[in-house]
């Protein structure tokens, strides 16, 4: 597995986060056994609950109180990730990605049969879900910065990169 990170910072209307995006590469092997499976039972391992298979909305959104996991499944993805002066990245089936409480998202293309799993850190609230342009900003940042840590990661859990790269 390899890793990888990205910082955004605060564009005035995505808020972004202080703690990187991180895109866990070559997480499960597809070729074995049911990929989504695969990824709900590791989320799960490591506590990240109330899990969803779907897609990723293709519009520009963030989460103001809660940490988001993206397993791809199956397929691939081409997303734009920290807002329109973000980053584009692409994942393929088995890799995941750790979406910071407040970092936007969101899918510019996808193939071969796109499937996501999703999970939330234990103890999260249900999902919010922000959109570009959302008023009472000073109000969304106060809900980004008392999102607490993980107690644990994802995919590696209790020792993983949650605890090196966000502490």
């Amino acid at each position: 597995m390899r890793i990888e990170t990205f910082a955004f910072v605060d564009d005035g209307d995505i808020p972004n986060s202080r703690f990187p995006l991180i895109v866990y590469r070559g997480v499960i092997d597809t070729s074995r056994g049911d990929p989504a499976v695969a990824f709900e039972t590791l989320f799960r391992s490591h506590n990240w609950g109330r899990g969803w298979r779907n897609s990723i909305f293709p519009f520009h959104h963030y989460h103001s109180n809660t940490h988001e996991a993206l397993g791809i499944a199956t397929g691939r993805v081409t997303l734009r990730l920290g807002g329109e002066g973000g980053a584009t990245v692409e994942a393929m089936a088995g890799d995941a990605v750790l979406i910071p409480a407040g970092v936007g998202h969101k899918r510019l293309s996808s193939a071969d049969g796109l499937v996501v799993v999703g999970a939330y850190p234990p103890g999260a609230p249900a999902f919010d879900l922000m959109r570009e342009g959302a008023e009472d900003k000073a109000g969304i940042r106060a809900r980004i910065a008392a999102v607490p840590l993980p107690s644990t990661d994802p995919v590696e859990g209790k020792v993983g990169a949650v605890q090196r790269l966000w502490t």
